[in-house]
């Protein structure tokens, strides 16, 4: 099943979208698509209420497309998490995962205008597969169980401002992933049973219709099931909670492409889960 939310900033209605497509009113049965429905068994009961009829009919012609997640507790973020991109950035591959937040409210939608923040430089675009939790994960005792806890998978983008993250840094990089507008999600939640394998799916950006980045999670150097069974044994993960796995080759930060300017447009893809765009404005 593919999970969206419909309407303006602040005012979203969850709906499902059924095998042809179309929406289906979920206000009946959540308010939200969220942590709380995700573990409450709210994707067996959409299923169950989607396969009896139970749920209207919505249309999305005209409608925003928010993100298809409620403002999620934590946006986790492994870096340099594909060893091409590593390289490009200038270091090695990391031996173990290496772990940043951005902030929540970073979260948009996928055709959400993206803001170059004031005093900005170098802002760059990151295609991720984001992977959204959908049961309490503490201590897992191996990467076997990792996916269980997974409730679904979505397209990412880490928008990234590299002067704030590496020149303005202080040593850490949050000042140059938290800006405003930096993580569009969606457009779609598709669900773990219809992603058997989050290892063989094809990523790629473009910026003003040119190809940036064309490449497989199967590249990762730290797969999904390790990285969510690695965190767990350094913090819990709560239902709800988003994981961006990393970026591959082909970003700005190379020095191979310019970097982004009010008015480009970034489009990014997954494969099976969906594509964004969105355009650059000044904030």
């Amino acid at each position: 099943m593919r999970f969206v939310r419909l309407g303006e900033p602040g005012a979203e209605r969850p709906a499902v979208l059924d095998d042809a497509g179309q929406a289906h009113d979920l206000t009946p049965l959540t308010p939200d698509i969220d942590g709380r429905f995700l573990a409450g068994d709210g994707i067996a009961a959409v299923r169950r209420a989607l396969a009896a009829g139970d749920l209207p009919r919505v249309e999305t012609a005209g409608v925003r497309l928010g993100p298809p997640l409620a403002r999620p507790g934590a946006v986790l973020c492994v870096g340099m998490n594909y060893a091409a991109h590593a390289a490009e950035s200038g270091g090695a591959p990391p031996e173990q995962p290496v772990i940043f937040f951005k902030t929540p409210n970073t979260v948009v939608g996928a055709f959400d205008e993206v803001l170059i923040p004031r005093g900005a430089e170098k802002t760059d675009w990151e295609v991720e597969l984001a992977v959204v939790i959908g049961r309490r994960a503490r201590y897992l005792d191996s990467p076997d169980e990792a996916l269980s806890y997974v409730a679904g998978y979505t397209v990412s983008n880490d928008v990234s401002e590299r002067a704030f993250q590496t020149e303005h840094s202080g040593g850490q990089w949050s000042k140059g992933k938290c800006c405003e507008t930096f993580n569009p999600l969606g457009p779609y939640l598709v669900t773990a049973d219809e992603v058997p394998d989050p290892q063989a799916l094809r990523l790629r950006s473009f910026v003003n219709g040119e190809v940036r980045q064309d490449s497989s999670t199967a590249d990762m150097i730290f797969p999904v099931a390790e990285l969510v069974h690695h965190l767990s044994q350094y913090l819990v993960l709560e239902p709800g909670d988003v994981i961006n796995t990393g970026t591959p080759e082909g970003v700005a930060l190379s020095g191979r492409f310019p970097y982004l300017a009010a008015g480009d447009v970034m489009e990014i893809e997954i494969e099976g889960l969906g594509r964004q765009r969105q355009v650059l404005a000044a904030a």
